[in-house]
């Protein structure tokens, strides 16, 4: 990503706060997963969006004084021990690199607090940012979090406030570089599903499935993926965030898959269906259909100005439609005993991205899921199928079109392999 993408994200955020303000933004650690072992790490998605910086423990501060502003980072010093045991830490010159800020501007970690001193006491500083997400009322506090309750203790005269929905509202319209990774993720993401379908068959444990697509995101360089991958066989498939994929693909069985790449921070997300044996079954063939019209129709309707509401509405009102037609339900009301879930949510650095949508109007530049699907347990029938799109000026685009995605066209290719 070029540094004005990230000196451009500072700017804007910056317009939005008070004179006197000062942000803090930490990149984060690895959490511990048990006895001296890390989970792989990965930088906070806003101070990434911010700073363009993946590395570990370093902390951005943007200013506010005045009418001028100011970024700085924070980054470790150089330790020749810990380098020989896992690596060098990030310099302050490729800190600099990275982010766009003069490496005047870059200092180490160990004159953090002592900066903050300074500015909170000296310079007159009156308000402080942070990103103080949180997602349940029971979760552990995050590093934001116990440095706000840190920073009121020492200087009641402060003004904390949630940068948070600040940032996720920026993150809702995606550059054109961002777009053409969803893009790239989404292509690593489809070549991975076709070469799980050429080593598909019945018998196959849905785990061994999981690994052909694995290998083709690691071909391709990619270290994580989306989320975890769902695999899921038979009546599996009616699960929705079934993860377990320890169950046997039978002859038979369709196979829905819900997986994604991720390529430079930014993920894909695919539902795919198909035949384990390369054949629909008649019925598992008329489920299928009505779910790709309503994927097909749905995203047809998408253009700017659109309610993102109206997206869930269409959705049920096809599948209700197509449903009571073949007799599986008799009223619209009904539906929900096979399709339980929305339709559609932002896509980017976070597979279920950030930036409040529901009750908005649909704009260029937003990256979107669209995924209808119906799981009917009594006959073990689970199809979902999604495509990830952009809002255009005009419409929409698909970003994920490397896939056969018809009755016909699965069957072909599976018969072909």
């Amino acid at each position: 990503m070029e540094t004005s993408f990230f000196q451009n994200n500072r700017k804007r955020f910056l317009e939005g706060l008070p004179d006197k303000s000062l942000s803090v933004f930490f990149a984060g650690e690895a959490p511990t997963s048990s006895g001296d072992q890390t989970h792989p790490f990965v930088p906070n998605r806003n101070f990434y969006y911010l700073s363009g910086i993946e590395e570990p423990k370093i902390i951005l501060v943007l200013s506010k004084f005045e009418g001028k502003t100011e970024a700085r980072l924070f980054v470790e010093k150089p330790d020749p021990v810990m380098a020989r045991w896992i690596g060098e830490a990030m310099t302050k010159e490729e800190a600099a690199q990275a982010s766009g800020i003069e490496v005047k501007n870059v200092y180490y970690l160990d004159e953090f607090h002592g900066f903050l001193q300074g500015q909170f006491l000296l310079a007159g500083y009156e308000h402080l940012y942070l990103d103080l997400e949180r997602r349940s009322w029971d979760a552990p506090q995050t590093t934001a979090q116990v440095f706000a309750n840190e920073v009121k203790a020492r200087y009641p005269f402060l003004q904390i406030h949630n940068a948070y929905n600040a940032i996720c509202d920026m993150r809702l319209i995606k550059s054109q570089e961002e777009i053409e990774y969803i893009r790239q993720a989404g292509k690593i993401t489809s070549d991975g599903i076709k070469y799980l379908m050429k080593n598909a068959k019945p018998g196959m444990k849905e785990y061994e499935l999981e690994a052909y697509f694995d290998f083709v995101l690691k071909s391709n360089g990619v270290k994580h993926h989306a989320f975890h991958t769902i695999a899921a066989a038979g009546k599996n498939a009616t699960i929705l965030h079934y993860e377990n994929n320890n169950g046997t693909a039978e002859d038979g069985d369709l196979m829905l898959l819900d997986l994604g790449a991720q390529y430079k921070l930014y993920n894909a997300d695919i539902s795919y269906t198909f035949p384990i044996n390369g054949k629909f079954s008649e019925r598992q063939k008329t489920i299928y259909n009505i779910v790709l019209k309503a994927l097909r129709e749905v995203t047809a309707m998408i253009k700017p100005g659109l309610p993102f509401s109206e997206l869930q509405e269409k959705t049920k009102a096809i599948l209700a439609e197509e449903c009571i037609a073949i007799g599986l339900i008799e009223k619209p009301e009904e539906l929900s005993k096979y399709y339980f879930h929305g339709v559609s949510h932002p896509l980017g650095l976070d597979t279920h991205d950030v930036g409040r949508i529901r009750d908005r109007e649909l704009k260029p530049g937003m990256v979107l899921t669209i995924e209808p699907g119906l799981y009917i347990e009594e006959e073990g029938i689970g199809v979902r199928i999604e495509d990830d799109v952009v809002v255009t000026e005009n419409g929409v685009e698909v970003l994920t079109t490397d896939l056969p995605r018809t009755v016909e066209e699965i069957e072909a290719f599976m018969a072909n392999r």
